[in-house]
């Protein structure tokens, strides 16, 4: 059986993207175990740059119009079609492209799993509401349909594919991680400071930013050596600054867009990491922070808050609520400040339990397996 996973972009590891982030690693853990699996991107960019891989990579160009499809890519499929057994992973959702992959999906009869990647849930739909309503009944509905499966990440996003169609098959399960090395930063920040970070793009509609640098700017004007570390960029930039401004004088700093080793080593230094996302899949950047240790904040629409309370290794929060942050950051900082804040064994072992590949891979294999007997 051959596993293709189609996707926006090259599914480069080094982009603020998660999605690049788990199709990546997805396929390279496949590939590992011996699964015929190749990435195929759809990309207005047909270079190859992005870093070295282990895995088949193939890219098509975007189209203008954005239902359309490069004649290379329709005619890899009629030759997927006949080249044995096939399951073809499309990544994302409320993309034109992927009405179009589906349509040629079925009428080659190939079996096609869809992973919404959190934009299902129902704190997403919301967002533009009425023309997604528009879209899903008209063309996203097709999509849905026609799917062997509908993967999802998490709780939420099985909520909201019921709530768009309740005889969906669903599958839930989550993507594995693989712990990043630690880092030695360059230049180690002073010690006696108690860092709070956060890593990932500055929208506040999708990472609830504005619960964020308010819940934090209360909780540093009563514990003057609090530090909030920004990292990332994206369209909100401009109203973080703003945000963060009303924060103490020099609490909050934003460090934009950082990668690799150096995102490492700032993850690495926190004391904390704090993510109150109104929606997500799984974001990437908590498993990185907590897989080097660090406890975490999260709100429960992250779809980790039953892993962090399973493992013990920080707070979770209804939603996201100031008020709620600068509480559960306050119960940290008193553990911190009492020597009782090493949580990093249990921060170790969830990653090591919850999102260990090997453990994960065979239940990916079961779900394209029963695509192809649907």
């Amino acid at each position: 059986m051959k596993i293709i996973h189609l996707i926006l972009g090259k599914a480069n590891p080094e982009r603020m993207n998660g999605v690049n982030k788990v199709v990546h690693a997805l396929a390279t853990h496949q590939h590992r175990a011996g699964t015929d699996v190749a990435v195929w991107g759809i990309t207005a960019d047909l270079r190859d740059n992005y870093p070295a891989r282990e895995f088949a990579t193939r890219l098509f160009q975007a189209r203008r119009n954005p239902f359309g499809l490069a004649a290379e890519l329709r005619t890899a499929l009629r030759q997927l079609a006949g080249a044995g057994p096939a399951v073809v992973h499309l990544h994302g959702a409320f993309i034109p492209a992927y009405f179009s992959v589906a349509r040629w999906l079925t009428r080659l009869r190939i079996p096609y799993v869809l992973t919404p990647h959190g934009s299902y849930s129902p704190a997403a739909l919301r967002k533009s509401r009425l023309l997604k309503l528009a879209y899903g009944y008209l063309i996203e509905s097709y999509v849905l349909r026609q799917a062997a499966r509908v993967h999802c990440l998490g709780e939420s996003e099985v909520i909201g594919v019921r709530r768009l169609h309740p005889a969906l098959l669903t599958a839930l399960l989550p993507y594995g991680f693989e712990p990043p090395q630690p880092v030695v930063p360059a230049t180690p920040a002073a010690p006696g400071r108690f860092r709070v970070g956060f890593c990932g793009r500055l929208d506040d509609h999708h990472k609830g930013l504005a619960c964020l640098l308010a819940g934090f700017a209360a909780f540093a004007r009563q514990v003057p050596a609090a530090e909030l570390w920004v990292i990332g960029d994206g369209p909100d930039r401009a109203r973080v600054a703003a945000w963060a401004a009303t924060a103490p004088a020099g609490t909050v700093q934003l460090l934009g867009s950082r990668f690799g080793d150096e995102k490492i080593a700032l993850l690495g230094q926190l004391d904390v990491f704090a993510h109150t996302s109104h929606y997500e899949g799984l974001p990437t950047a908590v498993l990185e922070a907590v897989a080097l240790g660090v406890p975490c904040v999260v709100t429960e629409a992250t779809n980790l808050g039953g892993y962090v309370r399973d493992f013990g290794c920080g707070e979770v929060l209804p939603t996201a609520d100031p008020a709620l942050l600068t509480a559960a950051l306050h119960r940290l900082h008193t553990a911190w400040l009492a020597g009782a804040s090493d949580l990093a064994p249990s921060c170790h072992q969830m990653i090591g339990t919850a999102f260990h590949w090997p453990k994960l891979l065979p239940a990916y294999q079961q779900l394209y397996h029963r695509a192809l007997a649907a």
